[in-house]
C-alpha cells in the first residue's frame, strides 16, 4: 500500500471513529432517557387508571341509586292507576262547592 495513502487514511479513520463513538453515545443516552421517561409515564398511567376506575365505581353507584328511585316512582304510579291511591267513591270532592 502506498505510504501517502496510509498517511491520509489514519486521520480519516481516527476522526470517523471519534464521530461514530459520539453518535453512538448520544443515541444511547437518548434511548436511556426515553426508557426512564416511559417508566415514569407508566406510573402516571397506573395512577390515571386507578382514578378512572374510582370514577367508574362512583358512576355505577349513582346509576344504581337512580334505578331504585325509578322503581319507587313506577310503583307509586302503578298504585294510583290500579285505584289503590284513590279516595273512596263517597268521599270524592267535586269541582262545585
Amino acid at each position: 500500500m502506498n505510504p501517502d495513502a496510509v498517511a491520509v487514511l489514519i486521520p480519516v479513520v481516527l476522526f470517523g471513529g471519534f464521530f461514530a463513538w459520539m453518535i453512538a453515545r448520544t443515541v444511547s443516552k437518548a434511548y436511556t432517557a426515553k426508557l426512564q421517561g416511559g417508566n415514569q409515564a407508566g406510573a402516571a398511567g397506573v395512577a390515571k387508571h386507578e382514578e378512572l376506575a374510582a370514577g367508574l365505581e362512583e358512576l355505577r353507584r349513582e346509576v344504581a341509586e337512580l334505578a331504585e328511585r325509578v322503581d319507587f316512582t313506577e310503583r307509586l304510579l302503578a298504585k294510583t292507576r290500579d285505584g289503590e291511591g284513590k279516595l273512596p267513591a263517597g268521599e270524592r270532592r267535586t269541582g262545585s262547592t
